[in-house]
């Protein structure tokens, strides 16, 4: 068999066990590349270059910063304060949830948004006499929702731009994704104000708060030292300000870096907690998947997959059409697995699709990125939504009523601003 066709079925294998899941999916991806280094279509000294990469710094520093957000309880005081301006209404409640949630997750987890905000929620409903179902789907949307505005606030952001420099493109720039992230997250919230909150559950929550000790370990507040929140509100500023101005003195990783060690130096944070805080699935997930993109080009595989594509669609196929197939398929795969695997996986075919049809890559793979991060329609598409599921009371079947039209809303948005920023993408 040729390498294309080889790389094609470890491919196809790793994208089985991303769906079902049944070997974690940091040893799906760096058991991946081990198998293509072993079998030759890859240098075995590439198999793990993954870890070297830029990115994965990048990645590191701001989980980091985003944990020492609610290691200080600088996150939940956010959020206490906007609820406080907002209201007990329960139109005024859902706004400032959903606001706060998108603000706070775009630059830090969005996971643990949800969990340091679930019980300011839950509390506030409970004095307003608001059943909390109505409110804590809407924060895990607005948790997901604003981790598309920038490079860093979600994992498939990041997984594009590292994607995109791994072929030898220009990366996708810190506020790059905002272009699309904050129409995604006006219309998302528009959407759950006048027409998705008629489709939640309307029964009152019973027992006490759960959380899981994955999320409580990344909400719960180490110290609630009103300096140590300043250096945190001010570190995180500086940081996002150093990424958004692209200093080629400074790269954002360095930056992030930075950032991380003046949080642990000044104590905002343990040692052990920036260790703690740092989520090394998506690590090991994208170091993993970096040597997989590189073996689809170099074994002629993604061109391979995109010459069928084209022919599939016709010799000729409007790049837009096809950018919004690519939407369809992340969107719907991110509904049943991992958003960073999702992306991890489509990121390599759609940049061959995409030079296939002389199209601009940066507008694939921010397809592909943003429906990875709409996974609103089940309570397994993304661990906001999970987080939830039990306080909230929810069953199966509320996430598919009314985070599909969510889903929706989120395409129709892309297939509109897509195009409208697709001249401003390098070619």
């Amino acid at each position: 068999m040729s390498p294309a066709v080889v790389t094609l079925i470890v491919l196809a294998f790793v994208a089985l066990l991303f769906v079902t899941e049944v070997i974690p999916l940091a040893i799906t991806a760096i058991g991946g590349a081990i198998v293509l280094g072993i079998i030759g279509i890859i240098p075995m000294k590439m198999v793990f270059s993954g870890l070297s990469n830029s990115t994965v710094v990048l990645f590191a520093g701001m989980f980091v910063i985003g944990a020492s957000m609610f290691h200080t309880g600088l996150a939940q005081k956010l959020g206490e304060s906007v609820v406080r301006v907002a209201g007990k209404s329960e139109n005024g409640l859902m706004l400032g949830t959903m606001v706060i949630a998108a603000a706070i997750s775009s630059v830090s987890s969005n996971t643990g948004t949800t969990a340091a905000l679930m019980p300011v929620i839950v509390g506030i409903c409970k004095v307003a006499e608001i059943p909390a179902s109505r409110q804590l789907m809407p924060l895990a949307f607005g948790a997901g929702l604003g981790g598309i505005i920038t490079l860093v606030g979600t994992p498939p952001n990041i997984i594009a731009a590292g994607a995109l420099k791994a072929a030898g493109l220009e990366p996708f720039g810190f506020f790059e994704f905002a272009w699309i992230g904050i129409p995604l997250t006006i219309a998302g919230i528009a959407y759950m104000m006048f027409l998705g909150k008629y489709l939640l559950p309307k029964a009152h929550i019973t027992g006490d708060l759960e959380i899981d000790e994955e999320a409580k370990q990344e909400a719960t507040a180490g110290s609630t030292d009103p300096k140590k929140m300043w250096i945190t509100a001010l570190t995180l500023l500086a940081v996002v300000i150093v990424m958004a101005l692209d200093l080629k003195q400074l790269p954002l990783e360095i930056a992030a870096v930075i950032g991380a060690l003046v949080l642990v130096l000044t104590k905002c944070l343990t040692e052990k907690q920036a260790y703690t805080g740092i989520d090394w699935v998506t690590i090991f997930l994208f170091a993993g998947m970096m040597p997989i993109a590189t073996a689809m080009e170099t074994s002629g595989a993604g061109k391979l997959i995109a010459d069928q594509v084209v022919s599939i669609l016709g010799g000729n196929p409007n790049p837009l059409f096809v950018t919004a197939i690519l939407f369809l398929l992340s969107g719907g795969l991110t509904q049943i697995m991992s958003n960073t695997a999702c992306t991890a996986l489509l990121a390599p075919i759609g940049i061959s699709i995409a030079k296939g049809l002389g199209a601009s890559p940066h507008a694939v793979l921010m397809a592909i990125a943003v429906a990875s991060s709409c996974a609103f329609s089940t309570p397994v598409g993304t661990p906001p939504n999970t987080l939830v599921l039990g306080p909230g009371g929810y069953k199966f079947m509320d996430y598919v009523k009314a985070g599909t039209g969510l889903v929706i809303v989120c395409f129709i948005v892309s297939i509109i601003v897509i195009p409208m920023v697709w001249p401003f993408f390098p070619k």
